[in-house]
């Protein structure tokens, strides 16, 4: 994993809210409506929760990949999801668009292992990333991860860089 130069802006995830917030020193400059896990807070390895603490971007996926486009593993599938793709596996954690795939920075919250075991952010592969637009923001929904609207991922996507820190906060 390398952690290039941080950029200027940070990112605050409230799970209370359901929103992400994107700061340029202590301005916030943008909002944007997210999903994060349906099983709540929590940091272990497979809860299915969403960890709090500070987190860093540890990579950035997807740059040239179309919106829409469908990744397994962090590796597009060649796939643009749509309804009728939606329809035809509706098993599927649809992961889209773009992935920042988030590193934990406090030991034994979210990152390396504590009394319960494993609780890294990066090993348990949370990201921020795209979802179908038939799936609703605001409401915790997700496996672990937080979800937004395609073309707020996107938009997200450019403005950041690996290294770009985050807070993730319960209120």
């Amino acid at each position: 994993m390398t952690i290039n130069q941080p950029t200027a802006l940070q990112l605050t995830i409230n799970i209370a809210q359901q929103t992400l917030t994107v700061y340029n020193q202590q301005n916030a400059i943008a909002h944007y409506s997210v999903s994060t896990a349906k099983n709540g807070i929590g940091s272990q390895q497979d809860s299915g929760c969403t960890p709090l603490g500070q987190h860093v971007i540890a990579e950035k996926i997807g740059a040239d990949a179309p919106s829409y486009a469908v990744f397994i593993g962090r590796v597009p599938t060649g796939e643009i999801y749509d309804a009728e793709l939606g329809l035809l596996n509706p098993e599927r954690d649809w992961i889209l668009s773009r992935i920042l795939w988030l590193s934990g920075l406090e030991e034994g919250v979210n990152k390396g292992s504590n009394s319960q075991g494993g609780c890294d952010t990066y090993q348990r592969y949370i990201y921020i990333h795209g979802t179908p637009d038939s799936e609703p923001m605001g409401i915790p929904l997700s496996h672990g991860c937080v979800r937004m609207r395609n073309q707020d991922i996107v938009e997200l996507f450019e403005q950041v860089n690996e290294g770009t820190m985050i807070t993730i906060i319960a209120e």
